[in-house]
């Protein structure tokens, strides 16, 4: 039979852990913790791929979008004030957080014509699809 020695401080350690673990879950959601992670939508169309993201208070002086190795990355930052001063108090409430998002690009997508807008904290990247090589080729009739 083997004895252990009873540690109280283990339970103190099994704490932690888990709570390193709960942590890093907020992390990942995008919670205040690690700045801001916009929500984007994906969809693709008969002529090009959609990617809409939702950026509530970034100017688009602060978005910044690239193409490299067919990664497209959207980036930027958040910095939104708002103050309210009334006779009995005065509130000030300030968030602010850099964003990172990144998609691997589809086969066939037309990197050179890939188009943004932002419009009431929406950005729409319209990324269009090449035309097939049926569709490129050119008939050209006998005389």
């Amino acid at each position: 039979m083997f004895l252990t020695k009873y540690n109280p401080f283990d339970e103190f350690k099994d704490f932690s852990s888990r709570f390193n673990s709960l942590l890093s879950e907020f992390d990942n959601r995008g919670s205040s913790l690690s700045g801001f992670v916009p929500v984007v939508n994906t969809r693709e169309g008969e002529y090009a791929y959609h990617v809409d993201a939702d950026l509530p208070g970034v100017k688009k002086e602060d978005i910044k979008i690239d193409v490299k190795d067919d990664v497209l990355t959207i980036s930027g930052e958040r910095h939104h004030k708002e103050e309210v001063k009334e006779d009995d108090y005065h509130r000030i409430e300030t968030s602010f957080g850099k964003f990172e998002r990144s998609f691997t690009l589809p086969k066939g997508a037309d990197i050179e014509n890939i188009t943004a807008s932002s419009k009431d904290g929406v950005l729409e990247v319209i990324i269009p699809k090449q035309k097939s090589e049926a569709e490129k080729a050119k008939k050209i009739e006998v005389k």
